[in-house]
């Protein structure tokens, strides 16, 4: 994981938001997919830092949400 990327570096990228997140603000994280790694950043705070994983590790964290059905 590479936390210490700044939103410059990565200003190139197509950001976008979960469905759930609403209209209010709140808590809500957007990711860009790059060739080999997913950046993620606050959406509030669109300049400040930005966490960098890879695929197999964001596969990883949403795979079994994603697939999980809602009672």
């Amino acid at each position: 994981m590479n936390n210490a990327e700044s939103s410059t570096a990565a200003s190139g990228l197509a950001w976008f938001k979960s469905s759930y997140s609403g209209t209010e603000g709140g808590q809500c994280v957007e990711v860009a997919a790059g060739t080999a790694v997913v950046h993620v950043r606050d959406s509030k705070a669109d300049a400040g830092p930005i966490v960098t994983v890879s695929r197999t590790a964001w596969e990883g964290f949403v795979g079994p949400a994603s697939s999980r059905r809602e009672a």
